[in-house]
């Protein structure tokens, strides 16, 4: 028995060191590997009739360039986007985010959205109609537009172009006052056949995103809310994606995009109209093209007649309450879907509204994991007393257990029979003092995909030098808290281990010191001096570990401690048991009192 208990908490030891190795060791230049491996796979594209192709070949000019080969263009200018719609093509090619900035400095730019065709990783949404008719606009096609019209909420624009088949195109482009966008397009037969037209709409990207592979706990790359019954949302991450080529589905309305942590392109079509949906990868020069896109149902339009059909696209932040919104108006379903809330879904989504909530009173969230800590403790208040109880009793006869640990060290089997009868007498139930370590892991898994995947707590600060509850904490032990004007980073050979694995903050020290303080106050008996000492090491190697993660994961942790301190503290004064804190204020006592003498 004691080996196998030996042998877990080696085990333990032993799988901390290898996850702060693995992560140094192995993820890093995995990393770059996946990525070179992905852009490497190639796909045959397989067209779906009438659906949009790629181009013969990708250039990668600078943005700016790429915007100056198609200089006549409509300014957007509205509350939550800025950017501008390119006439020859008509496409949304060039837009920001107004209020999310890349970084946390004061002068950082924007966060982008959209870049033209041409440009590095270019990224746009298209529209358009297809048939068997020549003449129909497509990428180069210069639309007319008004002279000095800006898209703004309220006021839409119309670019208009007249085929040579006697057909005449229509777009009506309107944005509201957060990032969605109503494309309404309208064909009108003028000449003297029938016409047999369908729209489409596709959202491209040329090339994976910079943070695609980093952020593996996090869905990136296509996805929608599809098929005739709509159960389950359609999920492709770039890996899978590549490696498929092209994915289809028949859908009646729903939605479709592509997706990165915190941002989202989508379309929507007309709910009640069916769509044929196409998640496609083509590799063009060496550049992996990925492409989502729905074909509508064909209109016959004949002579002097017209049909008309409205498109929304998405493009912005992933906001609950702004996702939740458009479900209502215009009516996208489960668009809050969007957000990977994870397996855990069941928890995450109550965390994140009572975090909102907290939030809405505070102005913190910080403060608002604080009180979500309260009321999670108020949960499980009742099964952590009891635990608490049993450890402190467990605590209250360790002088006899290890009595019968000295009488019975030749033969365990008697050894752990005479145990389990002081248990029994003592009414000690030595499995619930697992309790208190077991309850709040759901949460804390459910509160790291919180920090890891929703926009809200992104550049959320807290108190101090804590400016992004879902980024590490900044501070680090090795310039001394900032007190050094030293970056740890830039030291040679070993920087890197500064920075990954090595990395120890403020808030990572607290939370070493209270897990110590935790422990110190739970029985021990029934281990041997190394099993202890072994035990001894976990606090110390969970702080390496968990500095790495978001610091509001370790605030979360920290003050969870400090209530089960108080918690075990009111308990152990209750039945008399000596704690470490009483040891250690009765040692600052006697150290006092003897420097007054």
């Amino acid at each position: 028995m004691q080996n196998e208990n030996r042998n877990i908490v080696i085990f333990a030891i032993c799988a901390g060191v290898l996850l702060m190795a693995y992560q140094f060791f192995v993820l890093g230049p995995a990393t770059r590997q996946r990525q070179l491996a992905v852009q490497a796979e190639a796909s045959a594209q397989v067209n779906a009739p009438g659906a949009p192709t790629n181009p013969a070949a990708v250039t990668t000019i600078p943005r700016d360039q790429a915007l100056a080969a198609s200089p006549q263009r409509i300014r957007i200018d509205s509350p939550g986007l800025t950017g501008s719609i390119a006439v020859r093509g008509a496409r949304i090619d060039d837009l920001f985010l107004k209020g999310y900035r890349q970084t946390l400095a004061k002068n950082s730019p924007l966060v982008e959205m959209f870049r033209p065709e041409g440009a590095v990783d270019a990224y746009f949404a298209d529209f358009g109609w297809t048939g068997n008719l020549q003449g129909l606009p497509g990428p180069d096609t210069i639309w007319t537009a008004p002279a000095g019209a800006v898209l703004s909420p309220g006021h839409p624009v119309t670019l208009t172009y007249a085929s040579p088949q006697g057909l005449t195109f229509t777009r009506t482009v309107d944005v509201d006052d957060r990032f969605m966008f109503t494309v309404t397009d309208t064909a009108a037969n003028h000449g003297t056949g029938v016409a047999t037209l369908a729209p489409y709409a596709t959202i491209q990207r040329q090339g994976l995103p910079a943070d695609s592979l980093r952020a593996w706990n996090v869905h990136q790359g296509a996805l929608g809310w599809l098929g005739q019954d709509k159960q389950d949302l359609k999920l492709a991450n770039y890996k899978d994606w590549a490696k498929k080529g092209e994915i289809d589905y028949a859908s009646t309305g729903g939605w479709l995009g592509i997706t990165d942590k915190y941002w989202l392109s989508a379309l929507a079509p007309d709910q009640k109209e069916p769509i044929k949906v196409a998640f496609r990868v083509t590799p063009v020069s060496g550049v992996q093209i990925y492409d989502v896109s729905f074909l509508g149902k064909s209109f016959t339009i004949t002579p002097g007649a017209q049909a008309t059909t409205t498109t929304h696209l998405f493009a912005g932040a992933k906001t609950v309450p702004v996702l939740h919104a458009y479900e209502a108006n215009p009516g996208i379903p489960e668009f809050v879907r969007a957000v990977d809330w994870g397996w855990l879904w069941f928890l995450t989504r109550p965390i994140f509204a009572a975090l909102e909530f907290f939030y809405g009173y505070t102005g913190n969230f910080g403060i608002a994991i604080l009180l979500l800590t309260v009321c999670v403790r108020l949960v499980f208040f009742w099964p952590a007393n009891k635990s608490y109880e049993s450890l402190t009793k467990m605590k209250k006869v360790q002088p006899e257990l290890e009595k019968l640990k000295a009488k019975n060290k030749d033969d365990p089997a008697k050894q752990q029979q005479e145990m389990m009868a002081l248990y029994q007498r003592e009414g000690i139930n030595p499995f619930l003092g697992c309790l208190p370590s077991l309850l709040p892991i759901p949460v804390f898994l459910a509160l790291f995909k919180v920090l890891n995947v929703s926009i809200e707590m992104r550049q959320a600060p807290f108190f101090g030098w804590v400016h992004d509850l879902s980024a590490r904490d900044p501070s680090t032990l090795w310039n001394l808290f900032g007190l050094i004007p030293w970056n740890p980073s830039m030291a040679p050979l070993i920087g890197s281990f500064f920075e990954g694995p090595l990395h120890v903050g403020v808030w990572a020290l607290l939370y070493g010191f209270t897990m110590w303080l935790v422990q110190s106050m739970s029985p021990s008996a029934g281990m041997d001096p190394t099993q202890q000492k072994i035990l001894q090491l976990m606090p110390l190697i969970f702080t390496f570990t968990l500095s790495q993660f978001a610091v509001g994961l370790l605030i979360y942790y920290t003050w969870s401690n400090l209530l089960t301190i108080v918690q075990q503290y009111v308990i152990m004064r209750r039945f008399k048991v000596d704690n470490a804190i009483d040891k250690t204020l009765r040692r600052i006592a006697e150290i006092t009192n003897k420097r007054r003498r």
